[in-house]
């Protein structure tokens, strides 16, 4: 637990009057943790007793401390001075960002802040993000021979469109910045733009465009003019409406690499959604070149990690190393579908979602599952992790 500071009245040696909690102190303290545990999230959440302080730790929120009532409000209000946000509005959301240098001062990290009201107080969430050298290599993503030899491939290509998918926190931006990467060394002086809400990662010799929440530059204004920008490869942070859909379809036909994210369940039900937009299936047909689904799984922690001897695999255990989780880091499990005449037939068609994955069925297609099973092998991870990241038993 924290070592809470606090200042007392004392006469005697016996304390006279009310403690006064050090929340400055007390928020560094708990920030300066996350960091140290690599957490991605840090929840600070009002409850009728107190507030709850939980970790994020490897995609899993961990309980780490339990506040007394008096201290939340203090608490948040530290947290909005540090993010420049509005303290005397407690009634609405806010959103701020905080940059501080870590213990060397050198290197920058950054911290971003949401602030909600409930009916316990402010809910405050600060979101974490670390320099991850490890993860900025394609390379290095820890895909299978196959999908990374695909991903080189379409990275050399003039124009079509990749497609991402999978939930939120499952490691899409951080593919799609290693791709644009890889784009920048193989092909150094290509036009690359970046249009992202936020922008996440600076990458050197690409011009990011961050698209605010509320304003006149939306993700489908903004990609309307950049294509008369003379740009060779886009990346589009996310495709979340019709318009959006329609104008990168149009951009993958007409002489253009563009790469983005859907949320969708699997490859073939990227394709259907798209055409649930309004995408005429010859459009889908004639610009996807492919779609990538990705997961995370949590890694065993390798100092606790226990073999278990009626399956053959291992099984987390809990030490001080990984807080008493049994995991520590995350791995990475994915799948590709590349259309090919077939696919493209069925889509054409209008095919529904279980005929295109029978189709892929027949063809030998490597899903999550399969990909999953060569980290079962070398103990990477655990059957559960799994079934969680599949969607079902394994």
């Amino acid at each position: 637990m924290s070592k809470v500071k606090k200042d007392s009245s004392v006469q005697g040696g016996q304390d006279t009057g009310p403690k006064v909690y050090d929340a400055v102190s007390l928020v560094s303290e708990l920030l300066g943790r996350a960091t140290e545990s690599r957490a991605s999230d840090v929840h600070f959440e009002p409850t009728g007793k107190g507030m709850q302080i939980r970790f994020r730790l490897d995609g899993v929120l961990k309980t780490m401390e339990e506040l007394p009532n008096g201290l939340a409000e203090n608490i948040v209000a530290r947290l909005k001075v540090m993010a420049g946000l509005l303290t005397y509005r407690n009634d609405v959301p806010q959103e701020g960002r905080m940059e501080l240098l870590d213990s060397s001062g050198t290197r920058v990290v950054e911290r971003r802040v949401a602030v909600f009201p409930t009916i316990h107080g402010q809910r405050a969430v600060v979101r974490l993000f670390y320099e991850e050298p490890a993860l900025t290599e394609l390379d290095q993503l820890g895909f299978g021979e196959t999908i990374l030899a695909a991903l080189k491939q379409i990275a050399c290509a003039s124009q079509g469109v990749l497609l991402l998918t999978g939930p939120a926190g499952s490691g899409k931006s951080t593919t799609l910045a290693a791709i644009l990467r890889h784009i920048v060394r193989r092909f150094p002086g290509k036009s690359i733009v970046a249009l992202e809400d936020p922008v996440e990662r600076r990458i050197e010799s690409v011009s990011q465009v961050q698209i605010p929440p509320h304003g006149q530059m939306t993700f489908p204004t903004a990609l309307r003019s950049l294509l008369r920008q003379d740009p060779e490869v886009l990346m589009i942070g996310e495709i979340r409406d019709a318009e959006t859909a329609r104008i990168a379809v149009e951009a993958g036909l007409t002489g253009h690499l563009l790469m983005s994210t859907m949320h969708s369940g699997s490859p073939a039900g990227a394709l259907l959604r798209l055409l649930e937009m309004g995408i005429e299936p010859y459009q889908v047909t004639s610009s996807i070149c492919a779609v990538l689904n990705q997961r995370l799984l949590r890694k065993l922690c390798g100092h606790c990690k226990e073999l278990d001897k009626q399956t053959g695999y291992y099984r987390a255990g809990g030490c001080e190393k990984c807080l008493q989780t049994g995991f520590r880091g995350r791995v990475l499990i994915s799948e590709m579908m590349q259309l090919d005449s077939q696919l493209r037939k069925a889509v054409l068609a209008k095919a529904d979602l279980e005929e295109l994955e029978t189709i892929l069925s027949s063809k030998g297609h490597i899903d999550l599952a399969q990909d999953g099973q060569r980290l079962l092998g070398k103990g990477v991870t655990t059957q559960e992790e799994m079934g969680k990241a599949c969607g079902r038993a394994l």
